[in-house]
């Protein structure tokens, strides 16, 4: 039999076993397993004679040119918020001495900052701030480069990373068809039975190409000494 597909990975939090993340979108997944080998030699020429293996190590690397905001809480180790604040530019045409910022844009208090257009982050002006209006000084005219932070109280899906969060374990099942030579399709279902994503993470974004990302799990053995199983029925 021989494979030409990506495994498709459910990701259950170890500790509960309740399924987190549906990972259906990978291009590439990987096994690799690794043991540290010694040997005991012995008589002239000190040939081996004795294999010792240990140290049994693993991972599982996945590529994916998909990601959801739950790929990154997968590799944060923190749960998503809700809420967050953004800087918005904006370009406004006074009217008279008046800016008026869109009613659907809700300002944080104290961190508007209005430029000249021909100034933008040069010298800002004296303003005053009313509800969704911003005065100018007097003979201000024409086009304005305004900067303020924007509060989101619900209703986003936020990420954090922090200095005190780490990624947590995963019991991980997966399933990829393999083909036999006698043109049947079965279906080979993968274990991976704690498995802990690291904090490493590299994202591009580039205007040239389309963004890939690579997630390596180290595998590690759970109570049981269980690491990796892999299984055909039929």
């Amino acid at each position: 039999m021989s494979n030409k597909d990506v495994a498709d990975l459910i990701f259950l939090d170890y500790k509960s076993k309740k399924p987190w993340l549906n990972l259906d979108f990978a291009n590439v997944t990987t096994t690799g397993l690794e043991a540290t080998r010694d040997f005991a030699t012995g008589g002239q020429g000190a040939p081996n004679r004795v294999a010792f293996d240990s140290n049994r190590t693993g991972t599982l690397e996945i590529q994916t040119q998909i990601a959801t905001m739950k790929l990154f809480s997968l590799i944060s180790g923190t749960e998503m918020e809700d809420h967050f604040e953004y800087l918005k530019r904006m370009v406004l045409t006074a009217s008279g001495t008046t800016l008026t910022i869109p009613a659907d844009v809700e300002l944080v208090s104290g961190s508007i900052y209005v430029y000249p257009a021909d100034d933008d982050c040069g010298e800002s002006l004296e303003i005053t701030v009313s509800d969704h209006a911003i005065t100018l000084p007097e003979g201000s005219t024409g086009d304005f480069v305004v900067y303020g932070m924007v509060k989101v109280a619900s209703g986003a899906q936020v990420v954090k990373f922090n200095s005190k969060s780490f990624p947590k374990a995963f019991v991980i099942y997966g399933e990829t068809p393999w083909k036999t030579e006698d043109d049947e399709i079965a279906d080979m279902h993968l274990t991976y039975y704690k498995a802990q994503p690291q904090a490493t993470m590299s994202l591009a974004l580039s205007n040239t190409g389309i963004i890939e990302m690579t997630i390596t799990c180290n595998l590690l053995a759970d109570d049981e000494d269980r690491i990796y199983d892999m299984a055909i029925i039929g």
